[in-house]
């Protein structure tokens, strides 16, 4: 017996690599670097932006970068996989420091306890092993970093980028330094390690992401136009 009920195309399934939908993807574009800068991805499990979210791809585009999902783990090594010393790593987070307390011209600043730039910019961020990034938005990034008491072993930086997020209009921020994640490890590492071709790199593909999405929503309206 043969059915006239019509059959529906499975939907393709989501890149196991960057977790968007094949339209969307573009991690065959992307040539992981060589990084001296290890960098640990830690995304909060309630962020669900996975249109323009750009954690994961953040990680694809590094040979030495971990992606993880979660609210706390009991050490840096046991969210990294292996053993670390968090002295020798730092965290991207700027709570509610003041971009403005920042010296002249610093696009990264390493932080005191009380979120103020340390004095000896040079000595604080010279010898830095990784980078902890927090992805989600303000208050889920807060929440991460208070469920992670091992974060105060590391040292705290911040960021002042000299130009806003190329997101634009199509995804709000709440404050004009914020960038996405991509853009955000892209200058962190970049500066870290002296090598302004990393940040470019990542804010090309970016480039690349979002035109993707905008030709993915042109389709999609003419799709339901029809």
């Amino acid at each position: 017996m043969t059915s006239d009920t019509p059959q529906t195309a499975p939907e393709p399934e989501d890149c196991p690599h960057c977790g968007k939908r094949p339209a969307l993807c573009i991690c065959e574009s992307i040539e992981p670097i060589k990084n001296r800068i290890d960098v640990l991805v830690l995304q909060h499990p309630q962020e669900q932006d996975k249109e323009l979210g750009t954690a994961r791809i953040a990680a694809v585009h590094f040979q030495n970068a971990v992606f993880r999902i979660g609210l706390s783990w009991p050490s840096l090594s046991k969210a990294l996989g292996r053993e670390a010393d968090p002295k020798r790593w730092a965290v991207l987070y700027l709570g509610s420091a003041k971009p403005s307390d920042f010296p002249p011209d610093a696009e990264v600043a390493a932080l005191g306890r009380k979120g103020k730039p340390l004095p000896d910019q040079i000595a604080a961020l010279k010898g830095i092993q990784g980078v902890v990034v927090l992805d989600g938005t303000w208050s889920q990034a807060k929440t991460l970093w208070w469920r992670n008491a091992w974060m105060l072993k590391c040292r705290r930086v911040a960021l002042r980028p000299a130009h806003p997020s190329l997101y634009g209009k199509l995804r709000r921020e709440p404050r004009r330094e914020a960038l996405s994640t991509l853009e955000s490890v892209g200058l962190l590492v970049s500066r870290l390690e002296g090598r302004a071709d990393i940040e470019k790199s990542l804010l090309t593909t970016f480039g690349r992401m979002l035109d993707a999405y905008r030709k993915d929503q042109r389709s999609r309206k003419v799709e339901s136009a029809g």
